[in-house]
């Protein structure tokens, strides 16, 4: 996916914001201190993690589903306040795709169709990990970082 598809995917329709790359941790692979403490290895063999995305004056944002070459997320990485409703939607490159949670927070249907969705509001903080089922093995995962209003970005 080019940069100019990737901006205007993850920017959305009917009012949900862009996702703004500024103040993002660096760390390709999750190598980065801050990255490795909030996810482990979590992001270890994810080609795109380049670190964590702040959007954290967004009230909604767009992850991608079958992004770089169909196998990824992105961003895969996001820091979000508490309240911010997450929408995933899926490109149509990569195959069949889900997303859900390590611990069963949320789950969507499996869609192959470009345009499809699944959203999620996320009302508490942590770090919520999550894989395309079907190509965890392949190293599709994401994370979202849920930070309260008193969180103060880098």
């Amino acid at each position: 996916m080019d940069e100019t598809t990737r901006r205007r995917v993850l920017a959305g329709a009917a009012g949900l914001g862009t996702v703004a790359t500024a103040g993002c941790l660096g760390g390709s692979g999750g190598g980065d201190g801050e990255a490795k403490e909030l996810y482990g290895d979590w992001f270890s063999g994810v080609g795109n993690f380049d670190g964590t995305e702040n959007v954290l004056g967004q009230d909604a944002i767009r992850i991608a589903v079958g992004a770089a070459g169909g196998l990824a997320f992105a961003p895969p990485a996001v820091r979000v306040r508490t309240g911010t409703r997450v929408v995933w939607e899926w490109t149509g490159e990569g195959g069949t795709h889900d997303v859900t949670e390590e611990n069963g927070v949320f789950e969507s249907d499996t869609h192959r169709e470009s345009g499809s969705t699944f959203e999620h509001t996320f009302e508490e903080t942590g770090v919520y990990r999550y894989v395309c089922t079907p190509h965890q093995a392949s190293g599709m995962r994401g994370a979202v970082h849920v930070v309260d209003e008193e969180y103060e970005a880098e």
